[in-house]
């Protein structure tokens, strides 16, 4: 009987033992609630623990990074341009017990996470002009580089004073003090997409296309000016080609006719008869065809050699 009760006593102390004993993780940390209301400090350093069994509760709450990703929405800026928002942030619980007390949970938390953010972000977006929301510095955009040079026709951007970096640091400096009683730290907050809504679009496209034509008539106009440049060029290389070449051919023909002049005149000067005998023969040649009439009196020069054939 005894060995019995021995048994049933030590089975009871093993029961209470594994039902006091708990287990704190590396990546947790834990809050002991006794009647539903928190009690001591929070267990933060892992390793086994103890509790009153039955009577005291364990509440487990995470202790590395946890994401909030924020619903995208619409919010205009400072000059009134509609634009879809979508954040994200990283935060933490570094208050274990304060979280417990305000938010009960995690799922408590990103309902203050949303509130609280997307009111900062909708705060710091409407204060600035939608050139501040999109860029960080004022580095020239490489859409102007690639078809607008400096000077005409460059299109010139505000000066971006205040960049969406400084604008991120600004909501998470809005949204920390507004988490703090509830033990949670704000690690970072970034802006994941900025789109233009369906309205802003047709105009944004609209630009961007215009500002393409403008650059593709600039490179046009550049390259008709550049062709008739070249057709200019050839047409006076062309102009000099020919002239040169007239000029030597004029010349050669000047230099033949001399030679030719002079041969005749070598000829003339050896037999004068002979030679006056063979320019006539050509001009009959030239002048006097198949059908040709001519009246001419009998004592002209034309006819001198068909006298003198007949009177011989």
């Amino acid at each position: 009987m005894k060995f019995r009760s021995v048994i049933i006593l030590i089975i009871i102390l093993l029961i209470a033992f594994l039902s006091s004993a708990y287990i704190v993780d590396e990546t947790e940390q834990v809050i002991i609630t006794q009647f539903g209301k928190a009690i001591g400090e929070a267990k933060k350093v892992p390793g086994l623990k103890f509790k009153i069994p039955m009577i005291q509760h364990v509440n487990r709450f995470p202790k590395n990074l946890l994401a909030w990703d924020g619903d995208p929405g619409q919010i205009p800026t400072l000059d009134k341009t509609f634009i879809w928002v979508d954040t994200f942030a990283r935060w933490k619980i570094v208050d274990p017990l304060k979280f417990f007390q305000t938010v009960t949970n995690v799922s408590g938390a990103y309902t203050r996470l949303d509130d609280i953010i997307d009111s900062a972000v909708r705060n710091l977006i409407t204060s600035y002009s939608l050139l501040e929301t999109v860029r960080k510095s004022n580095r020239r955009l490489d859409t102007y580089e690639a078809g607008i040079d400096e000077g005409e026709g460059e299109i010139v951007l505000a000066d971006v004073t205040t960049g969406r970096e400084v604008i991120v640091d600004n909501i998470m400096r809005q949204a920390q003090p507004k988490l703090d009683k509830f033990g949670i730290e704000l690690v970072d907050v970034k802006i994941k997409r900025l789109n233009y809504v369906e309205e802003v679009q047709a105009s944004v496209y609209n630009r961007m296309i215009a500002e393409r034509k403008q650059i593709a008539e600039k490179f046009r106009s550049e390259g008709q000016g550049e062709a008739r440049k070249i057709e200019g060029e050839r047409e006076k290389e062309l102009k000099r080609i020919t002239s040169e070449a007239y000029k030597t051919a004029e010349e050669i023909k000047g230099k033949a006719d001399g030679e030719a002049a002079l041969i005749y005149a070598r000829a003339f000067g050896r037999d004068p008869d002979f030679y006056s005998f063979l320019r006539t023969l050509e001009i009959y040649k030239e002048s006097i065809g198949k059908d040709t009439s001519l009246i001419l009196s009998t004592d002209s020069e034309f006819l001198k050699y068909f006298k003198d054939y007949q009177g011989r």
